[in-house]
């Protein structure tokens, strides 16, 4: 596994207004990026994040369903060397009684949102990576390992994204452009506010992504549910399916 550094390097985060995202700008901040773009939809949402550190935290009008906006962000930020495709949405539950509608939008934002932002920013990362390394590291779930049935469409929408994050690693890794996938359980946001389960902090998980990514581990546990549930799957898939069966 090779080491990466998040110091010096130019950062990206999708869905940075709140949650893990605004945790990531703030934990790449500490860990010396040299500079971080922050991309929300809305980037009025940012000012209180980026006047934390406002000669390093950029923010990015980004919509990752539009692919205008995409273009502008990437032909605006064209020095980002690392993306974190951390965008998502829990929009879709139970597969069989959830509208069409609903599915569509998780795999609008959780799976088209992450295909979209890294076709529109591979240029960047290609010059960044033939000058020494370059990553995307791609927030997934637990629910990509295993469908949690009570969060059946939004589980689908995360499989899929992890499927195309293990196709983008075959194809990226001539390029010096690494891609990790990371695999949080519950996290404090305001996602899953209203499920009663134990939840660990952005700011925890965060700090934990980032020291994967340093480490140049591929496949990130960032908490103890995490590591719990990668640790099965890795020993037995099917162990992991009855497990989420249980869930919901």
């Amino acid at each position: 596994m090779s080491v990466m550094n998040i110091r010096d390097n130019v950062i990206l985060v999708t869905g940075a207004n709140r949650g893990l995202g605004r945790a990531l700008v703030l934990a790449s901040l500490e860990a010396g990026a040299k500079r971080i773009y922050a991309g929300a939809r809305d980037p009025k949402q940012l000012e209180a994040l980026v006047a934390t550190a406002p000669d390093r935290i950029v923010p990015l009008a980004l919509d990752v369903t539009d692919t205008t906006t995409l273009e502008a962000a990437a032909a605006r930020a064209t020095d980002v060397t690392m993306v974190f495709n951390n965008a998502g949405v829990l929009a879709s539950f139970d597969a069989l009684t959830s509208t069409t509608e609903e599915i569509a939008r998780d795999l609008a934002i959780n799976f088209y949102g992450l295909v979209n932002t890294t076709k529109a920013f591979l240029p960047a990362l290609e010059r960044a990576g033939a000058n020494g390394g370059a990553a995307f590291v791609n927030v997934l779930s637990v629910a990509s390992l295993g469908n949690v049935p009570g969060l059946g469409g939004y589980s689908a929408s995360k499989a899929a994204a992890f499927s195309v994050t293990q196709g983008f690693r075959a194809r990226l890794a001539g390029k010096g452009i690494r891609v990790f996938g990371v695999f949080p359980g519950p996290i404090d946001t305001d996602m899953v506010r209203e499920i009663e389960m134990a939840k660990t902090s952005p700011a925890d998980v965060a700090n934990a992504i980032l020291d994967g990514v340093q480490q140049g581990i591929e496949d990130i546990s960032p908490d103890p549910v995490s590591r719990d549930v990668v640790a099965l799957w890795k020993r037995d898939p099917k162990a992991v399916e009855r497990q989420m069966a249980t869930m919901g």
